[in-house]
């Protein structure tokens, strides 16, 4: 068994995919990127806070020790990180910039186990066809693309605009389940 330092339903039903229990505790931090601060280091930043956050919260709550387990999803158009949207505007501004074009996703993992921290990074391709007005309106309309690294869900109905993945679809779905395996692995947790 271990913790969950997110409240990611996708995250959730990856770790149920492959049979590992968890409990959630969400770690409540501040997400916003610092100034100039690159993708990659966001993504290992946040995984990093979110874990020993996830720590802090378990030995406060005085639960049983376990380890805890944080991630973190970036996409970057270039090197600009695309945030998550909150209103429909957004999410077709984000997914008119992504029409056509090749993005990057990182998603940075960080297991706290017995007083150390294990960190790992994914680092994905995404190519997504021209899409039409109406297509991302019609996505838009679903309600998917909010609150969505990027703005979309290659799990749901963005993976119609997919042309090409290079990487791992688990990590842009955001837990990369190769890089997860061979962290636990790698502690005696698998």
């Amino acid at each position: 068994m271990i913790y969950l330092a997110s409240s990611s339903p996708r995250r959730a039903a990856l770790l149920r995919q492959v049979g590992i229990e968890y409990t959630v505790i969400e770690p409540h931090i501040d997400e916003r990127p610092r100034p100039a601060e690159p993708g990659l280091v966001y993504a290992r930043r946040l995984a990093r806070e979110k874990c020993l956050t996830g720590l802090e919260r378990i030995a406060a709550a005085h639960q049983p020790e376990g380890p805890v387990l944080a991630a973190d999803t970036v996409v970057l158009l270039g090197d600009e990180i695309l945030h998550k949207p909150d209103t429909d505007s957004d999410a077709r501004e984000l997914l008119q910039r992504l029409s056509g074009s090749e993005h990057g996703v990182l998603t940075a993992l960080c297991l706290g186990v017995g007083g150390r921290l294990r960190e790992s990074l994914c680092a994905s391709r995404v190519t997504f066809k021209f899409l039409r007005d109406a297509e991302i309106d019609a996505y838009c309309r679903t309600g998917e693309p909010l609150g969505k690294a990027g703005g979309y869900a290659i799990q749901g109905r963005a993976a119609f605009f997919i042309r090409r993945l290079e990487g791992s679809y688990s990590g842009v779905m955001g837990l990369p389940l190769y890089e997860l395996g061979e962290m636990l692995s790698a502690e005696g947790l698998l």
